[in-house]
């Protein structure tokens, strides 16, 4: 009993909170998830899987920075946040134009799938993972923890979390991939992904929320 109470004491975040929220999060449609739904859509699990591994570590730029204190930063000089929402607003549409003209073939979508590169930029120009791992600090974080272990914890956590579930995202893309190839409703559900995609970051830069 004493043992356990020590390794609560020294835990530098609330881990089964957090790992539920972190789930929740995760797992539910934003900005990166409809772009990993529509990449899977169009190229299918395997070929978006260098796209998936991007998302994933292109998470950790937020992480560590804020773990360190780039908040503190970006409060006094509100410029910062005011750049990243229109470069967010920006990306995301640029994506949501390539979802939009998207068209399924036999073998596959027109042109090389988006690599590791352009996941790993999804992320720190998505709002809703900003507000996400700043509530993950802001939340879950236990008093004493250091910057350091403190973002370890959340760092590990998130990825495994993102590891689990962003393929499943990608993954129900080619699913629905699979219905709808050569059909009347392939343009209608491109377009529905790609208004999906911009309204889920809109939401996020004017109506507040938080997911991925």
């Amino acid at each position: 009993m004493l043992h356990g109470q020590v390794w609560s004491l020294t835990m530098p975040v609330e881990l089964i909170a957090l790992t539920l929220f972190a789930l929740s999060q995760i797992g539910t449609p934003g900005p990166a998830n409809m772009a990993l739904l529509a990449t899977g859509a169009g190229y299918g699990l395997r070929r978006a899987l260098p796209f998936v591994a991007g998302v994933v570590v292109g998470k950790q730029l937020i992480i560590w920075p804020l773990g360190f204190g780039l908040m503190q930063l970006a409060q006094s000089a509100p410029g910062v946040f005011l750049a990243m929402k229109y470069l967010s607003a920006a990306y995301i549409v640029y994506l949501a134009w390539r979802v939009a003209n998207m068209r399924l073939k036999a073998d596959q979508t027109d042109g090389p799938p988006p690599g590791f590169l352009a996941g790993l930029i999804v992320h720190p120009l998505n709002p809703k993972a900003w507000g996400m791992i700043t509530a993950a600090f802001t939340s879950f974080v236990t008093a004493g923890a250091t910057a350091f272990t403190a973002t370890v914890s959340i760092a590990a956590v998130l990825l495994a979390c993102q590891t689990l579930l962003h393929p499943i995202w990608a993954g129900a893309g080619q699913l629905i991939a699979a219905t709808i190839q050569g059909t009347r409703a392939e343009r209608f559900v491109f377009l529905l992904l790609s208004f999906l995609t911009v309204a889920t970051v809109f939401y996020a830069l004017f109506g507040g929320g938080i997911a991925s």
